[in-house]
């Protein structure tokens, strides 16, 4: 194979491998060397391992060889989030007040889920502090840049690994999701990610912020992220919430397509202020879906934006997150965090209870919308990508991310499954992102979704000026 492997998907790096027409080892190193001429452009990774890497990947070299894959990963480069503990590698969450001795002795369900599948670890990338916000920029790492213009936000909390996707340093990321962190970076960064339902994919130890935070496969394409939630789906002892796994993978799915499905479009939620080019953008999307044989129906889900309940969590959580630290820690902080996590303190058990009523509302009514419609079709995000650095646009009125995300927290608040694929480009070159909505349990079917309109589009194979 001539010319870089780092565009390749990990379903094409596979193929190859079984043909032995590429080595997992060209593979790594050609990832390695991607991140090395790009990561100062962008901030993705905060931690890089080469010389594990390519040890690792001369072992699966060496499996390969002798027809003996590890696993279905077997020799794929993959990045990890610096929220997911890994063994040898500090978590440090984007945060000055975590100690990087560590000890470091555990790897998270999913983190053990790609390894024992012979994934190769590259390393871990950026996140806001704690995951906290929908951009991603720390007090510790700096500011991650958009793969498709550096001065702008990658979107977060899972920056860092969307710019390693999308500039083909690694194929396959673990990122979290507790309010759009896998969807908002996918859409401004125009790659795939999912949000999985509640408990498929096991996480230890449990999120401060509860059951609102998921872990989710961010990749270039709908296989690759059904590929990865299929390894890293299923029970884990260490996580109380956990599902087992479900009868039929994700990938075994992919082509069952969307033909006579009955999926409902919400362009604006009935009280969203969209982009004019996210909005045609959408509207050319759902005409897909229309020419791939879908029933497709304009209709709002009929809730009212539940940000004021969301906020009641996500504030508590960030409060909870940070409740063994000092005054002299608390003040290494990043400011817009500690700001929520002081609001947080002032919820009562009440209020905590009272928005998961707001919460347990919104799980009925989207069960019910679920019986008239298998799917559901919004824009992952009403704005393309703005400046870094900053948590609103310029202008906002509003000083926290939840102002520009309405599309995506409510399905944390669900625990419905969740994916954005790219749909289209505004006029200045940056990506826009579709998110198709499936009931819980449905993440096959959403993921089949998004595959069959990547097969009709071309948005995905559009590369950032920076491969240029």
């Amino acid at each position: 194979m001539t010319g870089t492997t780092a565009d390749l998907s990990a379903t094409e790096l596979l193929a190859a491998y079984r043909s032995g027409e590429l080595s997992p080892v060209r593979a790594t190193q050609d990832a390695l060397d991607r991140a090395e001429k790009l990561n100062p452009e962008v901030n993705a990774y905060c931690l890089l391992d080469p010389a594990g890497a390519i040890q690792a990947a001369k072992a699966s070299e060496e499996r390969w060889r002798r027809g003996e894959p590890m696993g279905v990963l077997d020799g794929v480069p993959t990045s990890i989030k610096d929220i997911l503990l890994t063994v040898g590698w500090p978590t440090l969450r984007g945060s000055k007040t975590v100690d990087p001795d560590g000890p470091w002795l555990v790897d998270g369900p999913p983190v053990a889920r790609v390894k024992e599948q012979g994934a190769v670890l590259l390393g871990k990338t950026t996140t806001p502090e704690l995951a906290w916000k929908g951009v991603t920029d720390s007090p510790l790492y700096g500011i991650t840049g958009n793969p498709w213009n550096p001065q702008l936000t990658a979107g977060g909390s899972s920056g860092g690994a969307a710019a390693a996707v999308g500039l083909g340093m690694g194929p396959l990321s673990l990122g979290t999701d507790g309010g759009g962190s896998v969807r908002i970076p996918a859409a401004f960064s125009g790659i795939v990610a999912h949000k999985p339902t509640y408990g498929k994919v096991p996480h230890h130890p449990g999120s401060p912020f509860g059951t609102l935070a998921h872990v989710g496969p961010m990749t270039r394409t709908a296989a690759d992220s059904a590929l990865l939630l299929d390894v890293i789906s299923g029970f884990d002892a260490r996580d109380a919430w956990a599902l087992a796994a479900s009868p039929r993978t994700c990938t075994s799915a992919l082509e069952d397509g969307v033909e006579g499905l009955s999926i409902a479009a919400s362009r604006t939620f009935g009280f969203v202020s969209v982009h004019p080019e996210v909005a045609a953008a959408f509207d050319a999307a759902v005409e897909v879906f229309r020419t791939l044989g879908a029933q497709v129906t304009a209709e709002d889900p009929g809730f009212s934006d539940p940000v004021e309940a969301f906020h009641v969590l996500w504030f508590a959580g960030a409060a909870k997150s940070t409740d063994q630290l000092d005054d002299a820690a608390r003040a290494k902080l990043d400011p817009g965090l500690a700001e929520i996590i002081e609001q947080g303190r002032q919820y009562s058990a009440t209020d905590y209870l009272g928005a998961m009523a707001v919460r347990n509302e919104l799980g009925t009514l989207m069960g019910e919308f679920h019986q008239r419609h298998q799917l559901l079709l919004t824009p992952t995000l009403p704005i393309p990508a703005f400046q870094g650095g900053l948590e609103v646009p310029p202008g906002s009125t509003s000083p926290r991310w939840t102002s520009w995300t309405p599309f995506t927290y409510p399905f944390n608040m669900t625990q419905q499954p969740a994916a954005s694929v790219p749909c289209g480009f505004t006029s200045d070159g940056l990506p826009i992102g579709l998110q198709i909505v499936g009931p819980r349990h449905a993440d096959a079917a959403v993921l089949a979704a998004a595959h069959a309109f990547q097969k009709a589009t071309t948005h995905h194979t559009r590369k950032p000026p920076l491969l240029s």
